[in-house]
């Protein structure tokens, strides 16, 4: 089992990143990868849990322990595996995901990918009651910011930056991403919507 590694940030893909350490490149598939975007070239650490299959070897990576240890308890539940668990954690704040659990919250469950009602009521079986350790401070790195989102105040153009950097990896150009900017500014929405209404707007370009 490797619990972290320590190393280069040497690339960003739509999935995963790549960590190089000590000359070796660690493919690790992220939430959202692109939420490490400010450390690219530089030295992090992610903390890892590998998923071994017949098929398959793979690395998933989290800024923090306690978004790790959220994702081995989705895992947990039925009918859920790495993929879905990996969607449920890129789509919402780790401490909102708690809260939706504890709270019964069916409505926000079913609006991460994949989740449908009969999905959304077995994560509340499976887990209600079982995440008193997760306290919204256990999510936070070492800046003090919450997984996966800046503080509020900042969170819109957070997410903004994220879209127009997964646009960049898809091959657009600053030129193109200039004209659509401003309308994307008018509204605060989550990155895959900004990714979506970019690309429709580019197409009226």
């Amino acid at each position: 089992m490797i619990d972290y590694i320590n190393g280069v940030l040497v690339d960003i893909e739509t999935q995963y990143v790549v960590v190089d350490h000590q000359g070796l490149g660690y493919q690790v598939y992220c939430p959202n990868p692109y939420r490490f975007q400010r450390q690219l070239e530089e030295k992090i650490k992610i903390f890892t849990y590998q998923h071994v299959r017949e098929d398959l070897i793979r690395l998933f990576g989290f800024e923090t322990k306690a978004e790790r240890a959220l994702f081995e308890k989705l895992l947990n539940v039925s009918g859920i595996g790495p993929k879905g668990a990996l969607a449920i954690l890129a789509s919402g704040q780790p401490e909102h995901v708690v809260r939706a659990i504890e709270e019964e919250d069916e409505a926000l469950l079913v609006k991460f990918p994949g989740v449908g009602k009969k999905t959304a009521r077995q994560i509340i079986l499976d887990l209600k009651g079982k995440l008193d350790e997760f306290a919204p401070s256990l999510f936070t790195d070492s800046d003090g910011l919450i997984s996966g989102s800046k503080q509020a105040v900042n969170q819109v153009n957070e997410e903004l930056e994220e879209a127009l950097e997964a646009l960049r990896a898809l091959g657009y150009v600053e030129k193109e991403l200039k004209k659509v900017r401003p309308k994307l500014e008018e509204e605060a929405m989550e990155t895959d919507a900004y990714i979506k209404k970019a690309l429709k707007l580019m197409l009226k370009i």
